[in-house]
């Protein structure tokens, strides 16, 4: 069924969706179920999901067949640990992932630290919720919230789904805005992949206040973002410099690159409305200038412990 009647879809009763599984399975999942097959795998049903009918593949899978979408964040080893140590307690793996065809394999959204509990106790097969539609593994992923992100994580992930979209349909930033979540991410994650230990939790409010999705495709997008990862990564250096001066002026507290980033932003006080946005270079300019210009003789007690109040540390 198409997503167009899932309003109708939604009231499927139980053995309606257990009839339509068992006896009609549509031609349209004979591709996948066909690729399930040439992957060593075994279509256990399939089935139509009960919100918008779609079908879905229940499968077992080759665990050497199924790999994390190569665009989200990195492995917690502890969590795995923590599952390998969880999965044997139960006696049972009982929380199949999701998964979607990638070229001769599988990719999931969702299950990488299952992977690898599973690898690491030396089972051979995972139990999968197979889709056909790719980009069903970008939706999954910005609803992920097995484990908190912080900003570097999310930020990471946002520009690897970038480059993913920009290396495949090269479609717009504007068409993945959901799956983006928010502009600054992308140009924030650049800052990441270049410099991991980025401050980004000290300009993600500036950025966010300049950065809108763009309407053109991915690869256009992507020169313009890279050219403002320069600028807030020049930005950095210089603050990281205003921050060595007011070490040297005796203060210690851990806000002091937010304090930095505040006392230079040109729009603290600037009244934007919701759908307003400031130029970004124009903006970065000012910043350049004014934290080349920092004075730290002009920073009160009163401003560490605003800063300490507000928040804006490194992943906030």
């Amino acid at each position: 069924m198409s997503s167009g009647s899932a309003a109708s879809a939604t009231q499927l009763p139980p053995n309606g969706s257990r009839y339509a599984a068992s006896v009609f399975p549509p031609a349209s999942l004979q591709p996948l179920q066909a690729r399930i097959a040439a992957a060593a795998g075994n279509v256990i049903a399939s089935y139509r999901e009960p919100f918008g009918g779609n079908w879905v593949a229940l499968a077992a899978l080759p665990l050497d067949r199924v790999k994390p979408t190569p665009y989200q964040r990195e492995l917690s080893k502890a969590h795995a640990e923590r599952l390998a140590t969880v999965i044997p307690k139960v006696g049972r793996f009982l929380d199949p992932v999701i998964a979607v065809p990638h070229d001769d394999h599988f990719i999931t959204p969702n299950g990488m630290h299952r992977l690898a509990a599973l690898g690491s106790l030396g089972a051979k097969t995972i139990v999968a919720l197979v889709m056909p539609e790719p980009e069903i593994a970008f939706r999954i992923l910005a609803l992920n919230t097995e484990k908190a992100h912080n900003l570097k994580d999310k930020a990471l992930e946002v520009i690897r789904m970038a480059r993913a979209v920009a290396d495949g349909d090269d479609r717009s930033e504007q068409a993945f805005a959901f799956e983006l979540e928010q502009p600054s991410l992308v140009t924030i994650g650049i800052c990441y992949e270049k410099n991991p230990r980025f401050s980004g939790g000290a300009y993600n409010s500036v950025v966010s206040k300049c950065e809108s999705f763009q309407a053109e495709p991915m690869t256009r997008s992507l020169k313009m973002r890279e050219a403002h990862a320069e600028k807030l990564l020049e930005l950095d250096e210089l603050v990281t410099k205003a921050v060595a001066k007011l070490k040297e002026a005796g203060w210690t507290s851990g806000y002091l690159k937010p304090i930095v980033v505040a006392r230079v932003n040109p729009l603290r006080f600037a009244k934007l409305g919701p759908n307003d946005k400031a130029d970004f270079d124009k903006t970065i300019d000012k910043m350049l200038d004014g934290a080349k210009k920092f004075d730290a003789s002009k920073v009160k007690a009163q401003d560490v412990a605003i800063a300490a109040a507000v928040g804006g540390g490194e992943e906030s």
